[in-house]
């Protein structure tokens, strides 16, 4: 190698294959690769791999041989690594079968334990059947499961109601803490908020990927995101799952908490209670508290990791606890 010359891993924006080339110069080193890559000269310029940090010749010199660059023609753009991923996950939806071979060839030689993690994990990933509803579709999927459980949705449906009914069962037991004259207005209001609940099924369709309501808690096919806890506004960690995909996915997404962000215990139930007691005359807005027991007005999707179980400190809206009388006015 000539006196100066330093070697370099070069590769195109749209092609992975990589190329040793050495040069003294930045200008020498681009001529090298825009002639190997069959790039035009003119607008092309050479950025680091790792980052896309474009190349200045002194910044050039600082670089120790070997350094991965990337080549870029004329209205090329390169973002780092992540321009690879993005590569990568939009060859899932028409390469999903290639990119599962490619990987398993990859883990039957790799010796890396994390890099052998990271490929199960994505063989185990794009190995799901997150499109499948039957239960003869996915099998696996309903291990464990009543057989009276015939597509994903419906189950999915039923884990969702079973937590509002358990929410509804909460809010009629505390009627032993209501004071004794407001006991039967207590009951006549869970009443109401019982019929509705099962006018509207238990408000199942929440987790219903198939269905119009589950677009404020469920996203494309399924997936779920990670509401944050109820002083952030959103997860700082960005946990995602997608139930539908797997048996483990079904299983870890029944950890996951619908948390109330006024809480059921310490604030919604004991002011409706409150309410009841010390109405005198007027009418208490059952609704709004409804609103906030049981639909995504008031509750967050969360990570068991969000989900704070201390003092939220937060109270219902006294403007909406009673509502006015329609009062009739007769005219003389």
């Amino acid at each position: 190698m000539a006196e100066g010359l330093r070697p370099f891993r070069l590769r195109g924006c749209g092609n992975p294959q990589k190329f040793g080339v050495a040069a003294g110069s930045l200008r020498g080193l681009l001529r090298k690769g825009c002639r190997l890559l069959q790039v035009p000269l003119a607008g092309s310029r050479l950025c680091l791999y790792e980052d896309g940090t474009e190349l200045t010749e002194s910044y050039f010199r600082a670089l120790p041989p070997q350094t991965e660059l990337v080549l870029l023609g004329p209205g090329e753009s390169w973002r780092g690594c992540a321009s690879d991923i993005e590569r990568f996950l939009a060859s899932f939806s028409s390469q999903r079968d290639a990119v599962v071979e490619a990987a398993r060839q990859l883990l039957s030689n790799e010796q890396a334990p994390r890099r052998q993690k990271l490929l199960a994990d994505l063989i185990h990933n794009l190995s799901e059947n997150i499109l499948a509803e039957e239960r003869g579709d996915d099998e696996k999927w309903f291990e464990g499961l009543e057989s009276r459980f015939k597509n994903k949705s419906s189950y999915m449906r039923y884990s969702c109601e079973s937590r509002i009914r358990s929410y509804m069962k909460e809010v009629s037991s505390f009627i032993s803490n209501v004071h004794p004259t407001a006991r039967d207005a207590y009951k006549g209001i869970t009443d109401l908020m019982s019929d509705k609940l099962k006018s509207m099924k238990y408000n199942g369709c929440y987790f219903d990927r198939r269905e119009e309501e589950a677009a404020r808690l469920c996203t494309t096919e399924g997936w779920f995101s990670c509401q944050g806890p109820f002083d952030r506004a959103d997860c700082p960690c960005k946990h995602s799952i997608n139930p539908y995909s797997n048996r483990e996915s079904r299983i870890l997404f029944s950890t996951w908490n619908l948390d109330h962000v006024i809480e059921k215990k310490r604030a919604v139930v004991p002011e409706l209670a409150e309410a009841v007691k010390t109405r005198d005359g007027r009418e208490v807005n059952w609704e709004y508290f409804y609103q906030l027991l049981f639909t995504v007005h008031n509750l967050k999707l969360v990570h068991i990791a969000c989900h704070k179980k201390t003092n939220h400190n937060l109270s219902c809206d006294k403007t909406k606890i009673y509502r006015q009388v329609k009062q009739n006015h007769k005219i003389s």
